[in-house]
């Protein structure tokens, strides 16, 4: 694999070396860019890295666990003293769970969105995934109009940011596509390992998720983690995270999911 293949940390806003880290894992886009909605807050009280997975990735999960593990510690070398806030939305909510399991001891917040780690219960979406990678690409990037309605309560969202989703979605080739449903297909995870980790997790779930049972997997995830609550949004679907009304920040204080140091430099910047 050449080195411009591998994944990589975007920083959305400007640095806050003494800022609290939070690293953002993206939805089956990988582009590392739709976090745009949220960066504004959460700018605010944390030093934001959101993953970016090149679109001619072809890792397996063990790769992939591995190559983020060491772009977060390195990350965490240069803020020694900093907490690490992880956030991993649909396909990168799986990823999560993989961190999680391989290296808990290296986060003190966790927060998961909607994980995609419920995507054998959709078969369906597995049999589309067998003839996406064979498509043209012609045929494929104008198809994906068609899934927005599934993947996005597309009312909610404000129009550029359906543009930007509909924009990232044709940015991943066919052939990437399938890729990456074969790992969602393929995902397994030792729950014996995760009921060990200790650190607090939030479960975000979209009450109006068309795409997959996200209130039902939010429920089947928290039996397994001793430390974890679970937020319903109960008109949102699948990409709430694009949506004009959430903001990823205020949920985490309402929550009372930031720690004290975000908290107070939260506050401050109000």
């Amino acid at each position: 694999m050449n080195q411009q293949d591998h994944p990589y940390f975007l920083t959305p806003n400007s640095l806050h070396p003494h800022f609290p880290l939070f690293v953002f894992l993206p939805g089956m886009d990988g582009t590392g860019e739709l976090i745009h909605t949220q960066t504004a807050t959460l700018d605010q009280c944390f030093d934001i890295r959101s993953l970016a997975i090149p679109q001619y990735n072809f890792s397996d999960w063990d790769e992939l666990t591995r190559v983020v593990i060491d772009l977060i510690v390195q990350e965490q070398i240069n803020k020694p003293e900093s907490t690490t806030y992880l956030c991993g939305e649909s396909f990168g909510g799986c990823l999560a769970l993989k961190l999680l399991e391989r290296a808990p001891e290296l986060f003190n917040r966790v927060i998961l969105v909607n994980p995609a780690s419920s995507f054998r219960e959709r078969p369906f979406l597995a049999w589309g995934a067998v003839g996406t990678g064979w498509m043209p690409e012609p045929i494929y990037r104008a198809s994906t109009a068609l899934i927005l309605p599934f993947l996005a309560a597309m009312g909610r969202i404000a129009a550029p940011d359906r543009r930007a989703l509909l924009n990232a979605m044709k940015s991943v080739p066919p052939q990437t596509v399938r890729w990456r449903l074969s790992l969602l297909e393929q995902f397994k995870l030792d729950f014996d390992q995760l009921q060990e980790a200790s650190v607090p997790v939030l479960l975000l779930a979209a009450g109006s998720d068309r795409l997959l049972p996200s209130v039902k997997e939010a429920q089947r995830l928290g039996n397994y983690f001793p430390n974890s609550q679970m937020v319903v949004l109960p008109d949102s679907g699948h990409t709430c995270l694009l949506e004009k009304d959430n903001r990823l920040c205020e949920i985490l204080q309402e929550s009372n999911f930031l720690e004290q140091r975000a908290l107070d430099q939260l506050l401050t910047a109000s």
